[in-house]
Formats: structure tokens, sequence, C-alpha cells
């Protein structure tokens, strides 16, 4: 974890909501100038702001409605810090809490250096990493629907399977398996939302690939390369990673990606883990689909697997797996070259 030490003359906490902003002002003694609730309006806040101008630092929690504010700090030319929502217990675990006080403590500790930073993702990819986010939101509602029909065939004991009706050829004919006009019905209205999701869903894509060879191609080119990897695993690790140097070491890296276990320790006794929702939830997905992926077809990964497996079991052999196509992508995106089977293997 990174904490923002710089100093300044002026300290900005802001507990941020949709239609009002807190502000907190301290000098460099720790002395409250400003503490005033305010319209969440950049003309408001740039005017409140005026007089410290020449030398603060801005720092608002990372929740719902931040872009708006890093983007106008930005235009401004005003240092902006994005504090780690989960480890700001100082705020989270007072006795009282409102808008007020969360200002004051957040100004408080950005002034300590204990501001735990988050990333503050930049302007030019964020609007397509939320679309790619939204992209797999709607994917998993038609998984849903799929797996509805599913669960439906097996309620009334149909004797032959349905297969992977994923596929559109795969659902011909397949009201016809059930004999109630009711259940029809309600499998009939599956499959149009399925119709109409592939059809969104074809149009997103297409314009995430465009976006992705436009803004960084090469990386995109070299994900692909990965075995198992297609298309929309790279576009998730591409948009979710965005600039491998924000990461100085390729443990940082593996800990963002949620690929390791965080020990807890005191005294030297160990007291099991923690931080398990402390990272990137969308690379955890992506690295966790790439080992499934990686297996098939691949004869040599097989063999590994079952080589990690025969030692750890299973579930920590594919988590093993994941982990070390994690650790492959950073040394992949650091040096520009693609995927080399051999020393993903010898390694």
């Amino acid at each position: 974890m990174r904490f923002y030490t710089k100093q300044h003359d002026f300290y900005c906490g802001i507990d941020l909501h949709t239609n009002k902003m807190y502000l907190c002002i301290l000098n460099r003694e720790g002395e409250i100038v400003l503490h005033r609730n305010i319209r969440t309006n950049p003309e408001t806040f740039l005017r409140v702001l005026e007089p410290f101008r020449e030398d603060i630092v801005v720092c608002a929690e990372c929740m719902f409605s931040w872009y708006w504010l890093a983007d106008l700090c930005a235009d401004e030319g005003i240092p902006f810090v994005l504090g780690h929502a989960l480890y700001m217990r100082a705020i989270h675990g007072g006795k009282s809490k409102n808008d007020k006080i969360d200002s004051h403590k957040i100004a408080a500790l950005l002034k300590g250096g204990l501001i735990p930073m988050a990333y503050v993702y930049p302007r030019k990819m964020r609007a397509t990493r939320d679309l790619m986010r939204r992209r797999n939101h709607l994917m998993r509602k038609r998984a849903e629907l799929l797996a509805h029909i599913q669960n439906t065939a097996s309620q009334y004991n149909l004797q032959l399977p349905l297969g992977r009706i994923a596929k559109a050829k795969n659902r011909e004919n397949l009201l016809e398996r059930f004999d109630d006009p009711a259940v029809q019905m309600s499998v009939a209205a599956n499959l149009d939302m399925i119709d109409t999701y592939d059809q969104v869903l074809a149009v997103l894509e297409q314009e995430i690939i465009k976006s992705a060879k436009e803004h960084d191609s090469t990386a995109y080119a070299l994900l692909k390369t990965i075995p198992g990897v297609g298309r929309i695993i790279a576009l998730n690790l591409l948009y979710e990673i965005e600039d491998i140097d924000r990461f100085p070491r390729v443990q940082d890296f593996a800990s963002y990606c949620r690929l390791v276990k965080c020990a807890k320790e005191s005294n030297g006794k160990k007291y099991g883990t923690a931080g398990r929702k402390i990272g990137n939830a969308h690379l955890r997905w992506a690295f966790s689909e790439a080992a499934q992926l990686f297996l098939k077809g691949n004869e040599r990964g097989q063999r590994y697997l079952q080589k990690i497996t025969s030692k750890h079991g299973k579930g920590k052999g594919l988590s093993i797996l994941a982990h070390k196509l994690g650790r492959a992508v950073y040394f992949m995106l650091k040096n520009r070259q693609g995927f080399d089977m051999n020393r993903f293997l010898a390694a």
C-alpha cells in the first residue's frame, strides 16, 4: 500500500456525494481554515478553493462519483489523491460518523501522510474500461438465462440433454422439447432475451476492440499470444491493467490481481490470511478463466498442472497456474515480448 507523503501549504479533504460535498481545508499547522458543505458543482468548488490554489492538494475517498473531480483537478493543475476506501479504517471505524467528521479525518490523514492511495485511472481509457465491465455484466445476465433453460429441462426430467445451447444453432427446435404451453412461453421469453443480448454484445465487442487497437494495439496483440487467451480476456487484461509500469514489482502486480494470499502475523505467530477483497476483482476473474482455457488442447500445460496437482491438489493447482500466468503477463508487458511456453514451464 502506498501513502501520499508530499508536503503542501494546504490540505483539502472532501466527503463527496452526488449533490453535496463537505470540504475541510487544513493549513501546515493542522488548523482548520475552511469547513463547509457546498453543492457538487465544479464552479462552486473552484470558487471555494481560489484563496488556497497556490499550493493545495485535494483528496476524496474512492467512491462512486469521483471521476469528474479527478478530471477537474487535472485540468486545473491541482494535485489530486484518491483514497483507498477499504484501507481508510480511521473514517469507517469512528464512534461518530457524518460528512463533517469524515471530511476532517480525510484532510488530517492527508496532512499526516497516512492516506492510502488508490489508482486514479486516466481519462483516456476509463470510459472504455467501464464499457468492458458493462459488457461482462450483460454477458453474466445472458448466462443466467441459459442456466434457467437448462434448469427447466431438469425440472421436467427431459431424457435427452439440451446440449450447448449457448450457440444459436443448438437452440433450433428447442421449444418443441417442452410439452406445457406455459413452459414453452417461459423458455421462449428467455430465448428472445438471449437473442437481444447477442445483438447488443456483438456491437459492444466491436467497439471495444476498435478502441483497444487505438489505445495499445501492441499490448493487445501480446496478450493474445498466451494459449487460451482470446479477445475477451485480452481486453479485460488490457483495460484493467492500463499501464504495467504503475507496478514497481511483480509481487505488487500479483497482489493487485488477488493472485496471492496475504498472511496475518504478530509476534512470530501466524493468524491466517486477510485482504481477500482488496485488489481488482476483474483481473482475478480474468486470470482464473485464463488458467482454465490455458489447458484446453494444451498437452504440455496439462502435464504441468498434473505435476503441481499431485503435490497441492486440483484447486490450489489451478490457483498456482493462475498466479504463474499473472507473473508471465507482467514480464510480457514490461519487456514487450510474446508468450514463450518453454520459459513459462521452465521457470
